[in-house]
């Protein structure tokens, strides 16, 4: 992995939190709004580590791949992912 490991750790470590805080919310009843606000919380933190693991990819392998002449497999697994996140 190529993406800074602090961040990702500090990032996925903070959604984890807020993943049990969820579960605290829900085994509470708590009220329906609330609960799905702090899910966008949560998917937002997800997001921003995606988004840097795949930012730190495309500068280093994919950057290493098109320099070394073979980039093809690398732009259909980029391609193969957005895929994947448009579902």
């Amino acid at each position: 992995m190529k993406a800074d490991k602090a961040t990702v750790t500090r990032l996925l470590k903070t959604a984890r939190g807020q993943l049990d805080g969820l579960l605290k919310m829900v085994e509470e009843d708590r009220y329906c709004i609330d609960i799905s606000t702090q899910l966008l919380a949560t998917q937002a933190i997800l997001r921003r580590v995606n988004r840097e693991i795949l930012k730190e990819h495309m500068k280093g392998c994919v950057k290493e791949a098109f320099a070394s002449g073979d980039a093809d497999e690398k732009i259909d697994e980029i391609l193969s992912l957005l895929d994947k996140m448009e579902k």
